[in-house]
């Protein structure tokens, strides 16, 4: 499958591989990061567990992963992928996505989600792109529903933690002729003034 390096003016999303893994752990081994995921990755073992599962996806056919990078430093600052790739039915979907605390909430993570769908929809041919986050996690849900994807259901204990829990899943989806509106959308967000670090910058201090 593909492999392509998706690049915009904040971000660059990077093909993943296990060369990436002490670059992600410097990034990535934060409880809080980790706190609505299935997986808890809370070592290096462990995060070299989870890139590894991702390049068995990649290489199975079912995803394309990526580290996600600053454009401007080249500094690894998260993951994401395009997964449970369906060809034949033109589906994929967003997620496994994680940020480092310092650049959330930035132009970074925006505009990561425009290439994504951009790569999903006019490059791929998705008819639709799934989403889906824990039912307890309100911010991610909220943030979702803010892309313009559309609400569809809850998969009562879809899943079960590393640490035990049943977790509820709410699932999302943006079809192709809702892209136009929530590509739109993402391009007005990006130019009204987001610029990476500024609102991390404001919490720290």
């Amino acid at each position: 499958m593909e492999q392509p390096t998706l690049s915009g003016s904040y971000v660059r999303l990077v093909p993943l591989s296990l060369d990436h893994v002490p670059a992600l752990c410097e990034a990535g081994l934060d409880p809080e990061i980790w706190r609505w995921t299935p997986a808890n990755v809370d070592s290096p073992a462990g995060m070299r567990a989870f890139v590894t599962e991702a390049l068995a996806e990649r290489d199975a056919g079912r995803a394309i992963p990526f580290v996600q990078t600053e454009a401007a430093t080249g500094r690894v600052v998260g993951s994401t992928r395009l997964a449970n790739i369906d060809r034949r039915h033109r589906r994929a979907e967003i997620g496994w996505t994680w940020i480092g605390r310092p650049w959330q909430r930035t132009a970074i993570n925006t505009e990561a989600k425009l290439l994504l769908f951009t790569h999903a929809f006019d490059v791929m041919g998705c008819k639709r792109v799934e989403l889906k986050t824990d039912a307890l996690n309100v911010q991610s849900r909220r943030a979702i529903a803010r892309l313009g994807a559309v609400q569809e259901g809850i998969f009562r204990r879809h899943m079960i933690t590393d640490s035990g829990r049943s977790r509820d899943t709410v699932y999302f989806s943006v079809i192709d002729e809702e892209w136009p509106a929530v590509r739109q959308g993402l391009k007005d967000r990006l130019h009204d003034g987001l610029r990476p670090h500024q609102r991390a910058r404001s919490r720290a201090g």
